[in-house]
């Protein structure tokens, strides 16, 4: 069979299940883009900017069965997305990366965009492919595929030089598209070791992560079986729904809520799933983690690194935890619930909250006032995407995510601007479910303008950016060690104006009193197509237990000289202004 190799990436696509390809055409994709405009299954997705379309195909991966998919053009292009491959690398979301190459059956150098974009990826993606027959076309894609998805997730490159997309070529036979089996189980010793610590276990306790985001089911009934609380970290703090009474909250050490510090105090047994124990998950690594620690993990590399395992465990969650389940309710009964726990984890929980309440805004919007009102405004699958800022912790610890995979936020690479171009993606994943995007006004202003895209293809997403007119999580640390906060302080926006030229409906919140109705009428615009846009005034003076934590724990580490010099330069500057 004679076919352009872009007739021939459409159909390996089409064979893979992509619903949606994000990316701008240029001079080397044409010929793709004009074969994806012909698919029946594919929506090529016209971005602002590729780094948005980045950041929406990893969020479309986070929340649905399709894999998030670039087609965009080398140098600029590649470089514009890189922040968004990388987000996705460094949280283990899958994501193939196609990029239009320079033409290889010409003999000139330079060519416009030419560059080793290989050597580019190398550093934030699993593997990297340079096509150059029309026969490995199909079998090419499917094998990036396969990488992208397997072990530990994450994104692939491949290019594809625009001759081969231009003009036929040999296919060959056309192969169909088998979907991998589920990796092997766990060897029996590892679960028997596993659950002769877990019957020992007097306080055992359960830290969760995204590696257990397909694992709800099978979580929940380990953490009743043994009456253990659990605690997710930051990136799967949807893991587990805080409506149930095990469920302490985000992190677990000096840096949790108080819900999680006082669970976990005396832990005698951890069973970690799907965590990497990173800075971040761990509070700055402030946690004192179980010398009986039981760590499952889909990438082996993880094991052992950062806190060493009594028991590890290299595996899928989806195949491991349905094994140990098993295996713990064979060898133990399950334990009565344990009301003394529960209650004690509820009576945290309100005693925490309730010190946001009684903290005086000042006339400004209170974060577990806003938090109270989008929850009670939406239903339990509502999405919530975050970005990367104050805003992050106060979300992770104020807003309660009832459903599995209903919440999303960038984590180890920490891109800001993530979450408006996401929460496109997670609307094409999810459209009949609302999504709300709680966003930073910094980073706010790197990305504001892909709501264009939202207008566009009528999604109906609410962006609700929290303006405090600074970079509030940096802010705060500079504030008490340098009593000044150099570049932090924004320049005024005006978020009315953004909302106009991008075609979005725009409303206000600046009292407690207003949130109820405004997020009603906002609710109610964005049921009908429109995207909008809510300015709150937030009150950002209270910080959270996150921020404390981490400051206390990064500064226990100082020596006596580094901590005397800290002290008395932020004395004295308090002293001289």
């Amino acid at each position: 069979m004679n076919k352009t190799g872009a007739w021939a990436a459409r159909y390996a696509l089409e064979q893979l299940g992509i619903r949606y390809t994000f990316g701008i055409p240029g001079v080397q994709n044409t010929e793709l883009y004009d074969e994806l405009n012909n698919s029946e299954s594919i929506t090529p997705m016209l971005v602002s900017h590729e780094g948005g379309g980045a950041f929406m195909a990893d969020a479309l991966s986070r929340l649905s069965d399709s894999v998030g998919t670039l087609v965009v053009v080398p140098a600029a292009g590649l470089t514009h997305a890189a922040s968004g491959i990388g987000e996705a690398f460094l949280d283990g979301v899958p994501m193939l990366v196609i990029c239009g190459g320079v033409r290889t059956d010409i003999p000139w150098k330079f060519q416009l965009h030419q560059m080793d974009l290989h050597q580019f990826m190398k550093g934030i993606t699993k593997a990297s492919y340079l096509i150059e027959r029309h026969a490995d076309i199909i079998p090419t894609l499917f094998e990036a595929y396969r990488t992208a998805t397997s072990g530990e997730p994450g994104p692939v490159f491949i290019e594809l030089p625009a001759n081969l997309q231009l003009f036929p070529g040999a296919l060959g036979d056309l192969p169909r598209w088998t979907p991998p089996a589920l990796p092997a189980p766990a060897s029996a010793s590892q679960i028997d070791a596993a659950v002769v610590l877990l019957k020992s276990a007097k306080r055992p306790g359960f830290f969760i992560g995204w590696g257990a985001r397909d694992c709800l089911a099978e979580v929940t009934a380990l953490a009743e079986h043994l009456q253990a609380p659990v605690a997710t970290t930051l990136q799967g703090f949807s893991m587990f729904p805080a409506s149930h009474p095990l469920h302490t909250g985000f992190g677990f050490g000096p840096s949790a809520v108080p819900a999680a510090r006082n669970a976990f105090a005396d832990c005698d047994v951890m069973l970690a799933i799907g965590t990497r124990f990173g800075e971040i998950a761990t509070g700055s690594f402030g946690v004192t983690v179980p010398t009986r620690l039981i760590h499952i993990d889909i990438n082996p590399r993880t094991l052992n690194v950062n806190y060493p395992a009594q028991v590890a465990i290299a595996g899928d969650a989806r195949v491991v935890l349905p094994q140990l389940l098993a295996a713990l309710r064979q060898a133990l009964p399950a334990q009565p619930a344990n009301t003394a726990l529960q209650n004690r984890i509820a009576s945290d929980k309100k005693a925490y909250r309730e010190s946001w309440y009684s903290h005086d805004s000042k006339g400004r919007v209170n974060p577990a006032r806003f938090f109270d009102a989008l929850r009670a405004a939406n239903p339990p699958e509502a999405v919530t995407v975050v970005d990367d800022g104050n805003h992050t912790y106060l979300t992770a610890e104020l807003m309660p995510i009832l459903s599995a995979k209903s919440a999303i936020v960038p984590t180890d690479f920490n891109a800001m601007g993530y979450s408006v171009p996401a929460a496109i993606g997670a609307k094409l994943a999810r459209p009949d479910v609302a999504v709300n995007c709680i966003v930073g006004d910094g980073c706010f202003r790197m990305t504001c303008m892909e709501i264009i895209t939202a207008t566009q293809y009528r999604l109906g997403v609410v962006y609700y950016v929290f303006c405090d007119g600074e970079l509030s999580q940096i802010a705060q640390a500079q504030e008490i060690p340098y009593n000044r906060k150099p570049c932090t302080v924004l320049a005024t926006v005006r978020i009315d104006g953004v909302a106009h030229a991008v075609g979005a409906h725009y409303r206000r919140i600046n009292t407690d009193a207003e949130l109820a109705p405004q997020i009603a009428a906002a609710n109610a615009v964005a049921a009908s197509g429109q995207p909008v846009i809510v300015e709150v005034s937030i009150d950002y003076s209270k910080r959270t237990a996150f921020t404390e934590g981490v400051v206390k724990t990064n500064f226990q580490r100082f020596s006596l000289a580094q901590k005397a010099r800290a002290v008395s330069r932020a004395l004295l500057r308090k002293v001289t202004g």
